[in-house]
């Protein structure tokens, strides 16, 4: 079980936190959210603290899973650190949707970008990707947010191999072959290709 919850540590210092817990109950570890967005009606940065804790792997009963939480989907740097863990499965629970006055414009093109790029998380690691989304109308102010559904799980070549449905909750069940990891990760070996020697330049903000 993934559970996600909103930490307190003290007055004023709050997390967005995943509990990581496995089939016999027992707590393996924590997830504090690395990236904070500020967008209309989420304005996490003025809650949220950036996590602390780095990016981890769990091995559970049934396979070594990371888990990163929503915001954190769009960077390539988080998967690829968790997938280097040993991570089989990258889980991404997650709550984004439309601005109802946006929709119809920006709707599908911003939905296919987040779907892309997990997709590519999966191509590039070489792992399984897990994305539940919520579903529904939540109104806070004006319009408020449509969330858009379509949680869905990537196999190790991008393929969306299970997918929900736009408004419906759902449970998806999705058997999935953790040996399908090895043979990809030995086949499209991006892992071991990898120019450790030439990425220095990732850990500024910008090069000029």
């Amino acid at each position: 079980m993934i559970c996600s919850l909103f930490e307190k540590r003290a007055s004023g210092l709050y997390h967005n936190t995943a509990a990581i817990i496995d089939a016999d109950g027992s707590l393996l570890g924590t997830y504090r959210k690395m990236h904070i967005p500020d967008d209309p009606l989420y304005y996490e940065k003025f809650y949220f603290t950036p996590g602390d804790l780095g990016f981890r792997a769990w091995q559970t009963r049934f396979g070594k899973i990371g888990v990163l939480i929503c915001w954190d989907q769009w960077y390539p740097e988080a998967a690829r650190l968790t997938a280097m863990h040993g991570a089989e499965i990258l889980f991404y629970p997650t709550a984004i949707g439309w601005h109802p006055g946006e929709k119809d414009t920006h709707g599908q093109p911003q939905h296919a970008a987040w779907e892309t790029i997990q997709r590519a998380h999966a191509i590039a690691n070489g792992c399984y990707v897990a994305v539940p989304n919520r579903v529904g109308l939540e109104k806070l102010d004006g319009d408020g947010i449509e969330f858009w559904g379509q949680s869905f799980v990537a196999g190790t070549s991008g393929e969306i191999v299970a997918k929900a449905s736009v408004s419906q909750e759902e449970v998806l069940v999705v058997p999935v072959d953790l040996a399908e990891v090895d043979v990809t990760r030995t086949h499209w070996p991006f892992l071991r290709d990898r120019r450790i020697d030439a990425y220095g330049d990732l850990t500024r903000r910008l090069i000029d």
